[in-house]
């Protein structure tokens, strides 16, 4: 005898979804606690932000974050779009251990494109994604409230025909020297209003000269300060690979820095890694480096068992 047909209406289908989402958040519960109340610095960029749906995800995500009782504070690059407009001004780029070398009229786009276009936008989409909540997202650059005072960064090179270490002028490349975090922490625990602070790379020496800095530089100094319970880097990357290319899920920071001297690591990854080290020795409990086109990466990783990338802690 043949069984009878079941039919699947669209009302049942809907009901299943439900389910399958409370599930969702049911087991997300404990991970949602260890996180109440906490700080997690979230540094935003490479071409994890080139595209206005991801980002409005990313910034839909910020505001999930902030209603749940975590603290998030953002810290973004905007490295594409920087090498686009000095494109479009005939301004070439060059980079060493993946730092652009930063003259006058590098650094006068520069901080046009970071501390305004790309600035302004993060933050009104995390504003017009909270708009129901009231949670509103404010655009600062390290220029702000005296907020990050640099020095300028060096870098050593040694040639491979002499060995011979020179130091390297990256121009107006600045490296935190002093994070004042009055202000953050004033945005962050105001008791009548959610905000969440956006915060663009750019900083100002001692003597008045503002400087480009490495935006997971940055976040790193940032989150080192506030004591962060996290720092998330989403960049366009899945994480750490090791020399067969593999994704490395965790790793010591001691592991960290032999994948540096060891030279498995080059480029923009680099910085990153050198960034997640000092961020664990100021006090981060642990730094993630992930793939931030995924959408929801950010979810998937404080709220899940597997996470999302590569963690990095302390030894």
């Amino acid at each position: 005898m043949r069984a009878p047909m079941i039919i699947q209406t669209e009302t049942d289908a809907a009901e299943e979804r439900g389910w399958a989402t409370a599930k969702q958040l049911a087991e997300a519960l404990p991970y949602i606690q260890i996180y109440d109340r906490e700080i997690v610095t979230i540094k935003y960029g490479g071409h994890a932000m080139g595209e206005a749906e991801t980002a409005k995800i990313f910034a839909s995500d910020i505001v999930l974050l902030k209603l749940l009782g975590i603290h998030p504070v953002v810290v973004h690059g905007g490295g594409p779009q920087i090498s686009a407009m000095l494109g479009r001004a005939g301004v070439k780029s060059t980079f060493i251990d993946g730092l652009r070398v930063t003259d006058d009229a590098t650094m006068e786009i520069a901080e046009m494109v970071l501390s305004g276009a790309v600035n302004k936008e993060i933050a009104n989409w995390i504003t017009q994604a909270g708009r129901e909540a009231d949670v509103r997202g404010v655009g600062l650059s390290g220029k702000d409230a005296g907020l990050i005072t640099v020095e300028k960064a060096t870098r050593i090179k040694k040639d491979p025909d002499s060995m011979i270490e020179q130091v390297v002028d990256l121009g107006f490349v600045g490296e935190p020297k002093q994070v004042d975090d009055k202000l953050l922490r004033t945005l962050i625990h105001d008791p009548n209003h959610d905000y969440v602070p956006v915060i663009a790379p750019i900083g100002v020496s001692e003597d008045g000269h503002t400087f480009n800095i490495n935006a997971d530089t940055v976040a790193g100094a940032v989150a080192g300060k506030l004591n962060s319970k996290r720092m998330l880097l989403l960049t366009d990357i899945a994480g750490v690979l090791d020399e067969n290319k593999n994704l490395i899920r965790q790793m010591s920071v001691s592991e960290a820095q032999t994948l540096i001297t060891s030279g498995v690591a080059v480029g923009g990854m680099i910085p990153k890694l050198e960034t997640a080290i000092a961020a664990i020795e100021a006090g981060v409990e642990a730094v993630v480096i992930l793939d931030g086109r995924r959408p929801h990466a950010m979810l998937v990783e404080l709220f899940t068992e597997h996470g999302a990338g590569t963690l990095i802690r302390a030894d």
